[in-house]
């Protein structure tokens, strides 16, 4: 699948519920509707779109939420997708808040999960607390500690938040570097009303950058995931540090990634509202699988240059409605 401006779209992100049972100030309000169960695709909805797309060229999936793992019996649909590792799909790959990560680490990894990221903006219990609204520090981390434990890669995502984590970063750092799990660093980005005055949150992770590298031996590395991070081989514990700046250094130009919604709306961008319905199609049999594929075919050349978000005081309102949990991280 190439786009209209020549990028091979390899990449799907997947949403399996728009559900999490945490409420992080810079993703959701605080009291959230969810979605009618009606309105959510099965899961044996969700396998055969992750396989049209397979047959179209995507090499690697990411399962999201909300939180995917409060999705019921999401693991069966993880096992199917990684039965298709080596026969088309190159890596299955997890974003998680860590919650529910240790009853189901053993099970990721059997069914072919290699690498997860975990949500983590913050090693502070009162702080953790704050920005999720009511999380448990000790059980996420029990969470990464499993995952570890089961052979998974783990890579600790953490959103910068001026006034909130910004003096941890040091810490997080030394602490990632002891259990050697890479750390991304993410800009707030706008998205959905979360109740926040996103002017007050925003921190641009070049001034982050420029105060670690007071500390830490930072070196250019041409390491990639797949994903916008530009990550940085830190000299002092061997492991890696990302950065994902949407705001601060816009990294459409390479962008090779579609969303899926847990309802079948594809969105060609994060930050765009254009999206395709794949609901219909999906369920119509006449249609059958080659109506699928076209639908989603014409989606992609739709798939606009890049984002326009902005946060400043004039633009206090989130450039796109729906949450970030809505979408998928």
């Amino acid at each position: 699948m190439i786009d209209p401006f020549g990028r091979d779209i390899s990449y799907l992100r997947v949403s399996v519920t728009d559900r999490c049972d945490l409420r992080c100030v810079y993703c959701m309000a605080e009291d959230m509707t969810f979605l009618p169960k009606a309105e959510v695709l099965s899961l044996e909805e969700l396998d055969r779109l992750c396989g049209t797309f397979i047959d179209l060229g995507v090499r690697k999936i990411r399962l999201t939420g909300g939180e995917p793992l409060v999705r019921k019996n999401v693991i069966s649909l993880v096992r199917s997708l990684g039965a298709r590792l080596g026969n088309g799909l190159d890596e299955l790959t997890l974003t998680t808040n860590g919650t529910q990560l240790a009853r189901h680490a053993d099970d990721l990894a059997a069914a072919g999960i290699r690498r997860v990221n975990v949500s983590l903006d913050t090693l502070d219990a009162g702080t953790f607390r704050a920005a999720t609204r009511w999380g448990d520090l000790d059980k996420v981390l029990g969470g990464i500690f499993a995952a570890k434990a089961a052979g998974l890669h783990v890579k600790i995502n953490a959103v910068a938040l001026r006034g909130v984590n910004e003096d941890e970063f040091d810490r997080m750092l030394a602490w990632c570097g002891e259990h050697g799990f890479d750390l991304c660093l993410i800009e707030t980005m706008p998205l959905g009303e979360t109740g926040e005055d996103r002017t007050e949150q925003f921190l641009p992770l070049s001034a982050v950058r420029a105060k670690l590298k007071q500390r830490w031996t930072l070196n250019s590395t041409d390491y990639v995931t797949g994903g916008p991070a530009r990550y940085y081989d830190v000299a002092e514990t061997g492991t890696r540090l990302g950065f994902i700046t949407p705001m601060t250094h816009n990294f459409c130009e390479s962008c090779n990634r579609v969303r899926i919604t847990c309802t079948g709306k594809l969105y060609m961008c994060l930050g765009q509202d254009d999206e395709a319905d794949l609901r219909a199609p999906l369920r119509d049999e006449e249609l059958g699988d080659e109506g699928l594929r076209t639908a989603i075919l014409e989606a992609i050349t739709r798939k606009p240059k890049g984002h326009d978000f902005i946060i400043d005081r004039r633009h206090k309102m989130p450039a796109v409605a729906r949450h970030m949990s809505v979408t998928g991280g």
